[in-house]
């Protein structure tokens, strides 16, 4: 960690810092000192496509969650430098957070950007996205919030594909079922352009959540 990232963390933590102990259930409003809607990022590194996505869109709330310290302290300086007041940083696990800490239907959106693939078959059990990570991730989106994922690893852009095509919680917001193009409001990461350069094929895929509709029992 560098001298700089230490200060923000130590400066800017009691303000804009989250620690997620999974003790209580938190007022988002409050959290962010304002009723707009909320996007949780779930990995953001260093924490530089965070920062361009907050300032291009100030309107929106953005819960970038890592345990990267580093790449925390480094986001909440970018926040800090650029009068981002939009961003708030939450250290620990995001499942938990999810489970025990985020109301239902509180969430606008949820970003997963170049989450670990864990490429052996034998770890494929590690991978974020999952059917049962999808059911929680779905009870705390609004209907018709949009789940974005991007990964430069092509093997779990399709097992991502395949979940949440199976998922009845969400839909494809592509009409042919497929990957989407990359949206003009994810900006190339750092990671990115590195896999991009080693000849990796990066693939976005973004997903609505669904409004189930009642349906009628037998008796009606």
């Amino acid at each position: 960690m560098t001298a700089g990232q230490a200060d923000a963390l130590q400066r800017l933590w009691p303000k804009w810092g989250l620690d997620i102990d999974g003790q209580r259930t938190i007022d988002l409003a409050e959290l962010f000192g304002n009723a707009g809607p909320v996007v949780l990022e779930i990995g953001f590194g260093m924490g530089e496509a965070t920062a361009q996505m907050a300032a291009e869109a100030p309107e929106i709330n953005v819960l970038a969650v890592d345990v990267h310290t580093p790449g925390q302290g480094n986001l909440l300086n970018l926040a800090d430098g650029n009068g981002l007041s939009n961003i708030r940083v939450g250290n620990g696990d995001a499942i938990i957070l999810l489970r025990e800490m985020l109301a239902p239907d509180s969430l606008d959106g949820l970003r997963v950007y170049f989450p670990d693939p864990w490429p052996k078959k034998r770890h494929h059990k590690r991978r974020l996205i999952q059917p049962e990570f999808l059911t929680l991730a779905a009870s705390r989106l609004k209907p018709g919030a949009v789940l974005h994922c991007a990964t430069d690893w092509e093997p779990y852009a399709e097992w991502m594909l395949d979940v949440l095509t199976a998922h009845p919680d969400f839909e494809n917001t592509q009409a042919d079922g497929g990957f989407a193009p990359r949206p003009a409001f994810r900006p190339l990461t750092r990671f990115e352009g590195q896999g991009l350069d080693k000849g990796h094929v990066v693939n976005d895929l973004l997903f609505r959540r669904v409004q189930h509709r009642d349906v009628p029992s037998k008796e009606q």
